[in-house]
């Protein structure tokens, strides 16, 4: 990986991290984990997948600047199309309905540990 290419996904990473900090407090530690999660899985991808990874994060990071910036209680997220769906593979499925039903917790209160080690 080039230089340039590194400096690209430490700005994009950043971002996000900041853009998050106009979520709710449980939204945020939700999304903060797993932006370090997606972009730590990600890091010995081939040139492609990197490509397309940063093109949909850079696109999540301007959906999110703009939902943040409006007025307060300006809603948050995107549906998503049936078309939009039908390219995820099934782990990514699997991934989206985890994160839905994180985000859609009456209490949402969840852990933000180490999922390897165990909760005491």
């Amino acid at each position: 990986m080039t230089g340039q290419h590194v400096s690209r996904v430490r700005a994009l990473y950043r971002r996000l991290l900041a853009l998050h900090r106009a979520l709710p407090p449980d939204l945020r530690a939700l999304g903060d984990q797993y932006v370090k999660d997606e972009f730590r899985r990600h890091k010995g991808v081939g040139h492609e997948e990197a490509l397309r990874f940063l093109r949909e994060w850079e696109r999540y990071a301007a959906a999110l600047q703009q939902q943040t910036s409006g007025a307060e209680g300006t809603p948050l997220g995107a549906r998503l199309t049936e078309e939009q769906l039908d390219h995820f593979n099934e782990e990514q499925i699997g991934q989206l309905q985890e994160l839905m039903q994180e985000a859609t917790k009456p209490n949402r209160q969840f852990s933000i540990g180490d999922p390897a080690k165990p909760q005491t």
